[in-house]
């Protein structure tokens, strides 16, 4: 099963990492303050949350950067995370 979460329309801003813990939450059916350990990895774990939101943001002068890609397996899932902000979450292959 595959989730995919668009964040290029959202009326809301919220930072990538916690919108990669809301795409495992909901894999999960879950709410997402309850993905933590310790059931759950914590995302630091993995991956620096600070680094991936700061990953694909505008520069300081307003300039988009290079489109790209950040995979890493984080709950038994393998998340992709692109420089559009959309989240993919799917089973590991």
């Amino acid at each position: 099963m595959l989730l995919s979460v668009d964040r290029s329309d959202a009326t809301t801003s919220q930072s990538i990492s916690f919108e990669v813990i809301a795409a495992v939450a909901e894999r999960e059916g879950i709410d997402p303050l309850e993905v933590e350990p310790p059931e759950y990895q914590a995302l630091y774990e993995v991956i620096n949350p600070e680094a991936l939101d700061s990953l694909f943001e505008p520069r300081e002068n307003g300039r988009k950067r290079p489109t790209g890609r950040v995979e890493f397996p984080f709950c038994g899932y393998q998340v992709v995370v692109t420089s559009d902000g959309d989240v993919t979450v799917s089973d590991p292959e």
